[in-house]
């Protein structure tokens, strides 16, 4: 009977420290630092030559992120219909702390479901589009929407429709 009891105590721990594996496993990973080797998964092209903010989502069983040079592209890759991996994380360039339009810098990074997006506005991205513009802060959004146009919106309302309707190219380029 002692014995009994000893093997079920193990079989629990061990079941225990399994599922504490398993939920590891489930965490976000950290976003990447963006260096010149990273190319856009739908242009191929080197991300840091493009403008704007970026996009980078991370897929289970992936241990490297898929680029976008344009928040909208990757926002379209997440809603579209054909997308079927599981995402483990999305992290978008937070403008309201980047250095400039041209140099989002490497490391500012936020996770775009908690991101604030202004739709709408004059701002063009990496792809010369209009663009997606992510804020970690409302009300920088806010005043970025006043100034340039466009509305605020979270990432749970932001639409399939939205980042999949075709575009309107401008005539001309406008930067931050």
């Amino acid at each position: 009977m002692r014995y009994l009891k000893i093997i079920t105590t193990l079989v629990f721990a061990l079941i225990l420290a399994s599922c504490s594996q398993n939920n590891n496993k489930n965490e976000a990973p950290a976003p990447v630092a963006l260096t010149k080797e990273a190319a856009g998964h739908y242009c191929q092209m080197v991300i840091l030559e493009h403008a704007g903010p970026k996009t980078q989502v991370h897929l289970a069983n992936n241990p490297n992120p898929l680029w976008f040079s344009q928040v909208r592209d990757g926002l379209a890759f997440l809603k579209s219909p054909e997308k079927t991996n599981k995402t483990t994380a999305i992290y978008v360039n937070d403008v309201g702390v980047s250095n400039s339009w041209s140099d989002m810098g490497q490391d500012n990074w936020i996770d775009a479901a908690r991101a604030f997006f202004v739709v709408g506005s004059d701002a063009l991205g990496g792809m010369n589009v209009p663009e997606f513009v992510p804020f970690s802060d409302e009300k920088k959004a806010q005043d970025f929407a006043t100034k340039r146009g466009g509305e605020v919106f979270s990432f749970d309302n932001i639409t399939a429709e939205m980042v999949l309707a075709p575009v309107d190219y401008p005539t001309q380029t406008v930067t931050h």
